[in-house]
């Protein structure tokens, strides 16, 4: 399964005051708090930190098709960060979501898969007919028009991100 999330940078320092009193108590773990006040920049771990939980979110919606805000119950952890890119887990309710983030001074961009190995078919996609079924979770038809595809819709400000997992093939000798 997949999520993403991606936000602009720009617009997110227009539509949100990430520094109003109680907004990280409301959002972020005390290790996340603390993740963010200790760090060389603050507001792109803030917002790095958001992303994360907002596409591992998305594949648990997809799981337990129960649309639900639990920022807090959705707990993660670096284990790589730089300015480039940050990898990452998000536990959530007893379920592990890796993470890959690609940062720039314009964007933030994760992407959560349910399985490390995952992240070697991530695919992003463009101009394709997206449907959702009655829950919103949005999917394609595959070209053999028998399979849904699960697919990841993202947008903020500039950037819009849909990004799928591409199918498994075995080869038959």
């Amino acid at each position: 399964m997949i999520g993403n999330d991606v936000i602009d940078i720009r617009q997110s320092r227009v539509e949100s005051n990430w520094q109003r009193k109680g907004l990280r108590e409301k959002l972020f773990t005390l290790h996340e708090q603390q993740l963010i006040a200790t760090s060389k920049d603050s507001e792109i771990t803030l917002w790095l930190l958001w992303s994360m939980k907002e596409a591992a979110y998305k594949i648990h919606h997809r799981q337990t098709k129960i649309r639900q805000y639990i920022p807090i119950k959705l707990i993660c952890s670096l284990h790589l960060h730089n300015s480039e890119m940050a990898c990452g887990k998000v536990y959530c309710e007893g379920t592990v979501y890796y993470t890959q983030t690609t940062l720039s001074d314009s964007c933030i961009h994760s992407v959560a898969v349910t399985a490390i190995s995952d992240f070697n078919r991530v695919s992003e996609i463009e101009n394709q007919v997206i449907l959702k079924d009655k829950y919103g979770i949005p999917y394609r038809i595959n070209a053999n028009q028998l399979d849904r595809q699960a697919v990841s819709i993202s947008h903020h400000g500039r950037y819009k991100k849909t990004v799928a997992l591409t199918p498994h093939y075995t080869i038959s000798i």
